[in-house]
Order: structure tokens, then sequence, then C-alpha cells
């Protein structure tokens, strides 16, 4: 699942992606357990699986003709907006307790309020993408120069947040607010070396999806 893990990193040729296992589907091999400490049933990380955004510029079945190529029950967390300090927090706790790391894409604006969220994010061991500065839900329909600022903004405000590490922190990897998608945008996203992601399947809040829906891995209808 991708659902909803540059000056300087703009440049980065690859980045690197943590894999976990539905828990609905797979128990956790007990190896995994001498991984996670006070947790022996956690899931764990399965693999990292490295991409390169020169080679790969667009991933997500839902509106590109490539995905990750993920092994049957793995899927691939990531979070979109934030740092919000109350939410943010207990999804990591979450996370921290399955020993599962995610991909974050994170918004400017929000990491200008919370530069302690991103750095979370980094010292938890989490890969981090952008995701505009102010996320306009019209980048399908905005000026080149307006979504130049809305992306260069954004990677600038993230690695503001992250400080002296920001060009090793810092993924190249960025998703389309509300996946509205327009090729001039794209195009400025792979000049820049930027990986762009969709999804292959929905499984969020603004899709009106229950968590029951989205645990239940037999219900297509939480697959686009």
């Amino acid at each position: 699942m991708i659902g909803r893990g540059l000056g300087g990193v703009r440049t980065r040729p690859w980045a690197a992606l943590t894999f976990g296992l539905l828990a609905c589907i797979v128990v956790a091999p007990a190896a995994w357990a001498a991984d996670c400490p006070g947790h022996p049933n956690a899931l764990g990380t399965s693999r990292t699986l490295v991409v390169d955004p020169r080679e790969h510029p667009r991933l997500g079945a839902m509106q590109y003709p490539e995905t990750l190529p993920l092994a049957d029950h793995e899927v691939v967390l990531t979070f979109d907006d934030g740092p919000l300090p109350r939410k943010s927090n207990q999804v990591l706790e979450i996370l921290a307790t399955q020993c599962v790391k995610a991909t974050f894409f994170t918004i400017g604006r929000m990491a200008q309020s919370s530069p302690e969220g991103v750095r979370k994010l980094r010292d938890a061991g989490h890969t981090i993408g952008t995701h505009s500065q102010n996320h306009p839900l019209s980048m399908n329909r905005m000026s080149i120069e307006h979504a130049k600022q809305e992306i260069d903004d954004g990677i600038a405000s993230v690695k503001a947040a992250l400080g002296d590490d920001a060009d090793a922190a810092l993924a190249p990897f960025f998703r389309i607010p509300g996946l509205l998608r327009a090729d001039i945008v794209e195009a400025y996203l792979a000049a820049e070396g930027i990986q762009i992601w969709s999804a292959d399947f929905l499984a969020d809040d603004w899709r009106h999806i229950s968590s029951s829906r989205v645990y239940d891995p037999r219900d297509e209808a939480t697959r686009g």
C-alpha cells in the first residue's frame, strides 16, 4: 500500500523505504521479537527497499503505471500532513511499540510551527518527505510559478526544522496535496530529481473509509 517513507537533497540519487507486514494477515516471525524489546508480538520491519527517483519518478497505481515492487502481504505505511504534536506523537508511539517504520509527507508551515515534531520523525528512524508549504488543493490548476513556490517553500521549511543534517535526513519524495496532479507540476518535480508518490489504494479519513474497512484485506472497496 502506498497510502496516506533538497537544495542538497534534490541531487540525492536514492532514498530508502521501510516495509512492514499487515497484522491482519501475517504474524511476525519470532526472530523479530528480539529486534523489538518488550514487545514480543510486534510486527517489526521486514526489509528496506532502495529507490532511485530519477529512474522511477512517479509511483502509485491509482494514477501512474508504476508502483513499488512489494511482495505478498507487504505494505508501505505513509502519513500525510503534520507534524501536529498531539496526533503525531500518538502515531509515533504506536509505530514504536510495533518497531515499524513509516514515510511521512510533512507540511512546511506545520514544520515551522512544530520543528521538534519533524526532528522526532528523523530521530525515530522514519523517512521524511514533503507535501507542499500550505497544502493547497489546487495544484492541478495553479500557475507553475505558484506550484514551484509551494514545493520549494515546503522543502525549505522542513529542512530548516531538521537543521544541519537536513540534506541527509530529508528524502526527495513529494506527495501532491489531494493527489491533484498536473503535467507541469510533475515535470518540475522530475527535473528536480524529486519522486512523486500517489497511492495504490486509499485508506484515509477524507474518503470516509472506516477503520474496519481499512483493516479488512478482503474489502476491495478500499483499494480505489
